[in-house]
């Protein structure tokens, strides 16, 4: 393995591809950790790879934007090739769907809706970017959804470097254009990640080979299963968007990209309460991508963050920040007088819904953490305590508490739960969806269960 790449000291290797090794590295005049993707010195410098690798060194770098790679630089050193890129920890979507196949379906549409804003921006620019698919979609451990991968797209003020009538991506996920080597244009990667899309959300891809049909056959002629078949829970609205996606006509798709963007926009505001980034983290951490402590290190600096600027995270705020403070609340709205002395909280003695209340310390005190697809208010022993996704366990007195899960779109639940001192109670609950609106009725107000 190479010791040094430029400026940049190797760590290790951490992927390889048909073309490309990628390693971590450290470029030292900065201290940076880096990503660098090194053409393989089988591949000659002339030849039509190269030239991609390239393309792809050169669009990357034109593209600066949030939820794009960003390149640092591009090296020619003898006969190989290489790109300094933005090192990202995270886990790509393929690897995700490994892990857990079948996503919840706000997690699907934040990472569906982060993915839509770096192809608008691409778009804008005369960018397509022809191999939408799961492996080329990071997640990292902050909750940025980035896309990767340019090798394959397309300029529209720059030859093509296929020929007229081949095409170029993953058949699995190519657009029925792309499969027949027709000119294409944004539509195309529309067309794509309406596929990732299904897949994030069934857990099955919606075009898949048999013994009748190849899967190009199938992209072209066939219609999917329709999703709700396969998980009755998704929302007629996510099927209806994965439709027009879907559709084998590219103008019967969306009109741009951005049109996609407001209509996932407006199917996660009724359904995440808080910021995007942060549901990710936790989605992560409550699979195991994430640490609790790094989860916790994550959110809490991202609403410290957020505080001198206003109310990006607010919601987070407030659920990360409350681990005793909502109960004592609770507590002193009860008739309990609530002191502090030599740096610990204790609560005076009174009643609180025909129960004793305990001293409440950070060594008596029971834990209550819950887990609810899609999201939900907490409500224990009729006050609010919390919005899921939240970062921290709720603090409670010993002894049972009743429960009250409440979204606006799903039906509330109910439960119980008694819970011991020093103990941690996990909670994990899906929420049954209403029935939807008929078509053309006013949707309940965003957020109306949340102020």
């Amino acid at each position: 393995m190479l010791d040094r790449i430029g400026n940049c000291r190797i760590i290790g290797e951490i992927g390889s591809g048909g073309m490309a090794v990628i390693y971590k590295a450290v470029q030292e005049p900065l201290e940076r950790v880096v990503a660098i993707k090194a053409l393989k010195p089988s591949i000659a410098v002339d030849s039509q790879f190269a030239q991609r690798f390239e393309r792809e060194a050169r669009f990357m770098a034109s593209l600066q934007h949030e939820n794009i790679l960003h390149v640092h630089d591009y090296l020619k050193d003898g006969n190989t090739l290489y790109i300094v890129m933005e090192y990202v920890q995270g886990i790509d979507l393929y690897d995700l769907l490994q892990l857990t196949p079948k996503l919840p379906v706000d997690v699907a549409a934040i990472i569906a809706l982060q993915t839509a804003r770096a192809l608008d921006y691409a778009h804008f620019r005369g960018i397509i970017h022809r191999d939408i698919k799961p492996a080329n979609i990071m997640i990292s451990h902050q909750g940025e959804v980035k896309l990767m991968d340019f090798g394959i797209a397309r300029d529209h003020n720059l030859t093509d470097l296929t020929e007229t009538g081949t095409g170029v991506g993953t058949p699995s996920y190519m657009s029925p254009e792309q499969i027949l080597g027709d000119k294409l244009d944004f539509r195309s990667d529309i067309f794509s990640l309406g596929i990732v899309l299904y897949q994030s959300i069934t857990g099955h891809k919606p075009f898949v080979e048999d013994e009748a049909r190849t899967v190009m056959q199938k992209i072209r002629l066939d219609r999917y299963v329709s999703p709700r078949k396969l998980v009755g829970s998704v929302p007629s609205s996510m099927e209806r968007m994965l439709a027009r996606c879907m559709e084998k006509i590219p103008a019967s798709r969306y009109p741009s990209t951005q049109n996609l963007i407001d209509d996932l926009m407006e199917f996660l505001a009724g359904r995440v309460g808080m910021n995007h980034s942060a549901r990710l983290v936790m989605y992560l951490r409550d699979i195991g991508v994430v640490g609790e402590k790094e989860a916790s290190d994550i959110l809490e600096a991202g609403a410290a963050r957020s505080l001198p600027g206003g109310h990006r995270d607010r919601e987070l705020t407030r659920s990360a920040t409350l681990v005793f403070g909502a109960t004592f609340l609770a507590l002193l709205g009860a008739g309990g007088a609530i002191q502090a002395s030599d740096g610990r909280f204790s609560a005076g003695a009174g009643s609180y819904q025909n129960r004793s209340v305990h001293t409440l310390t950070p060594d008596n005190a029971g834990y209550i953490r819950v887990v609810v697809d899609p999201w939900a208010d907490i409500y224990i022993d009729g006050q609010r305590m919390a919005t899921t996704p939240t970062a921290q366990p709720i603090a409670v007195t010993p002894g049972r508490h009743y429960i009250k899960y409440v979204n606006p779109y799903f039906h509330d639940k109910r439960g119980e739960v008694t819970v011991r001192s020093g103990e941690t109670k996990l909670l994990s609950v899906t929420l049954e969806p209403k029935k939807e609106p008929a078509e053309g009725s006013a949707p309940p107000p965003s957020g109306t269960a949340r102020r």
